[in-house]
């Protein structure tokens, strides 16, 4: 079939590379004319593992391409892909829609001819029946320009696998057996012939699918963050606590990991947009909880803050700080609330001399945080450091051999803001171990 894919930041790219791999003719549509160049030329302007080859392969395959016009992408395609960015509101809890209306208004002018729009941003419940209206009133086609609305759940650092291999898929459609459904069967259809379960739906359940499924992993793993409070109390230990917890298929391990908290593009900007919505609706009371889920991961940022004062004997100012990891998760460069640069930009502003590396973060974290100093390694940022925080768990900082490091820091101190470093090699190494939720 003939797609297009509209909005070509980390969603839009992965879905239009997955769907040429599906064996799809897919046409690619940004405003920016140089993210189009640099997808053009086959160069993904984020991380994401194995999307630069993917891209690159179906550029030369001739079944992906890019452009910056409306009209061509209307003349091009049988099926629209909205996959634009929904991010918080400036000052305010709520969703920016500006880019997903900008989709309807740049695109509907110029279908003429009979079109399925499709959604896949994060929306708040009420968005498609909206814009379907909007899409059938500025449409030449009229009622012939459909709307349907089919949620992502790709995970960062997994996307590629998640859009070609996905637990579910969600469609919602105006009312059962509308046309669009069977359109989309056709698109998704090798991804259904694999067994990939489908759930077909309204407008309302299927926006509601993607913001639940955020609230409920925000609310674990803020659960299990509490806890790691509760273990700091009373000398228990949060790792042992979760890993006898996850044995309960009821609770299971996954999201159960205590440490920094979450961060990233989705979650946070995410479950307050919910919250918004519900007041909107006249039923906040119903997601009363997810402010102390909120509270919850924001204070787990200020408990590093003052671990690091701890380990420093109570004084910041002047004491050198290496903050291992800039991304909000490893395997990406996304450094959008980004707890360890959160972590590491209150420590700056408390007078402590901080430097950061990442694997794959660094551009984006020296400009969006110049104030910080940054290394070219993990042992070079250690260089003379009082305490080292890990606060991103790449692979590369469990590998670290505490003695390799003995003659390079100031202090054998660390801090681990994930939960994943070995402490008992730290400690036989003669290291001062701290962690969140640990004795």
């Amino acid at each position: 079939m003939r797609l297009t894919v509209i909005g070509t930041g980390y969603l839009g790219a992965t879905h239009a590379a997955c769907m040429a791999e599906l064996g799809h003719e897919v046409l690619g549509l940004d405003v920016d004319p140089d993210k189009i160049a640099a997808l053009q030329a086959g160069q993904v302007p984020f991380y994401e593992p194995g999307l630069d080859e993917l891209v690159a392969t179906h550029i030369r395959s001739g079944r992906l391409r890019f452009t910056s016009s409306y009209a061509e992408a209307a003349d091009f395609g049988e099926v629209h892909f909205s996959c634009v960015g929904t991010p918080q509101k400036a000052g305010e809890q709520a969703a920016d829609l500006s880019y997903v209306d900008a989709v309807i208004e740049g695109l509907g002018p110029h279908l003429r001819q009979p079109a399925l729009v499709v959604g896949k941003s994060t929306v708040p419940v009420g968005t498609a029946e909206r814009l379907a209206r909007r899409l059938a009133t500025i449409a030449p086609a009229g009622d012939e320009a459909r709307l349907a609305w089919n949620p992502e759940f790709l995970r960062e650092g997994f996307a590629i696998e998640d859009t070609l291999r996905p637990d579910r898929l969600v469609i919602g459609v105006p009312a059962p057996g509308d046309p669009a459904e069977e359109l989309l069967r056709q698109v998704y259809a090798p991804l259904l012939a694999a067994g990939t379960p489908l759930i077909s739906t309204d407008f309302p359940t299927a926006e509601l699918v993607k913001a639940s499924a955020n609230a409920f992993l925000a609310t674990k793993i803020s659960f299990i963050n509490a806890m790691a409070e509760m273990c700091e109390a009373s000398g228990a230990d949060v790792t042992q606590l979760s890993a006898a917890l996850s044995y309960d298929p009821r609770i299971g391990g996954r999201f159960l990991n205590a440490g920094l908290g979450f961060g990233g593009g989705c979650l946070p900007k995410d479950i307050r947009a919910f919250m918004a919505r519900a007041d909107e609706l006249g039923a906040d009371q119903a997601l009363t909880f997810l402010r102390e889920v909120d509270a919850i991961n924001l204070r787990r940022r200020d408990r590093m803050v003052e671990l690091a004062r701890e380990q420093c004997g109570g004084e910041l100012p002047g004491r050198r700080v290496a903050v291992w990891g800039a991304a909000f998760k490893p395997n990406s460069d996304d450094i959008r609330d980004s707890p360890a640069l959160h972590v590491a930009a209150r420590l700056h502003q408390l007078g402590a001399q901080v430097s950061v590396y990442d694997p794959k973060a660094m551009d984006h974290a020296r400009k969006a945080f110049p104030e910080l100093d940054y290394g070219y390694s993990a042992i070079d940022v250690a260089q003379d450091a009082d305490v080292i925080l890990h606060l991103t768990e790449w692979t590369e900082f469990a590998q670290i051999e505490p003695q390799h490091l003995a003659h390079v820091v100031a202090q054998r101190r660390i801090v681990d803001g994930r939960n994943t470093l070995d402490p008992h090699l730290w400690r036989d190494a003669d290291w001062t171990y701290r962690a969140l939720g640990r004795p």
